[in-house]
């Protein structure tokens, strides 16, 4: 993966909107991190798969950005991305990672379902 870059998130979201496209979508501060503090408390959430289809994407804000993918009736967005890189499958992996630089959150988009 390398640094996102505005311009380069910005193309690939244009080039996988307004049609049916899978999403995986991961916020972590718990699953990929540690903590030796047993008073901290740890959350998550996690979808894979989810079918839909996007008006139009928008990534926005300086490092670490905000994207954001409008839908008819509402819509899906990760904060805290900090890398990116399109697959060999044509797949954009959107990734956030901490200070340290564990996985904070992701938000994978691909036109099929992932594995």
């Amino acid at each position: 993966m390398e640094p996102a870059k505005i311009e380069s998130v910005q193309k690939e979201l244009d080039r996988l909107a307004k049609q049916d496209v899978f999403i995986h979508l991961e916020t972590t501060n718990g699953a990929y991190a540690t903590h030796n503090d047993e008073s901290f408390f740890s959350s998550g959430a996690y979808i894979r798969n989810a079918k839909i289809q996007y008006e139009h994407g928008k990534i926005t804000g300086p490092s670490p950005f905000r994207v954001g993918l409008k839908m008819d009736i509402g819509w899906v967005y990760a904060e805290g991305i900090t890398h990116y890189e399109v697959d060999e499958k044509g797949r954009l992996l959107l990734a956030g990672h901490d200070f340290q630089g564990k996985l904070a959150v992701a938000l994978e988009i691909g036109t099929t379902p992932f594995e």
